[in-house]
């Protein structure tokens, strides 16, 4: 008779992986050493919120109230890819109007003219 228990099922065994992977690691700083802070840009974002393009606005909002969560808990590119999100949609909010105010102004001047032929 077998020495074997009927429910035993056998060992597992652990299989490396199959493509060589190769973790993630955060970038070591030294004891208190932190990078500094990137620019959040909040005031920027409020801004363009209230004077130019709203959409774009709350978008960069958003992405400047993650800089300081980010850098707080330790992520440091996200926290730095935040902020210059947060940059270039308020710049492209701001740019957004002044070719807004542009074309307006063509449209106007456009229109007199046609009005007075």
């Amino acid at each position: 008779m077998d020495n074997q228990q009927p429910n035993q099922q056998p060992p597992y065994q652990i299989q490396p992986p199959q493509e060589p992977y190769q973790p993630y690691y955060q970038p070591n700083y030294a004891q208190g050493q932190r990078p500094p802070k990137p620019d959040n840009y909040l005031v920027w974002a409020i801004l363009t919120t209230l004077f130019c393009c709203l959409p774009l606005g709350i978008i960069s909002i958003v992405y400047a109230a993650k800089v300081d969560s980010q850098y707080n808990a330790g992520d440091y590119a996200g926290a730095q890819d935040s902020s210059n999100k947060a940059k270039t949609l308020a710049i492209w909010a701001a740019i957004s109007v002044v070719i807004t105010i542009i074309l307006a102004a063509f449209l106007g001047i456009l229109g007199n003219v046609l009005d007075s032929i």
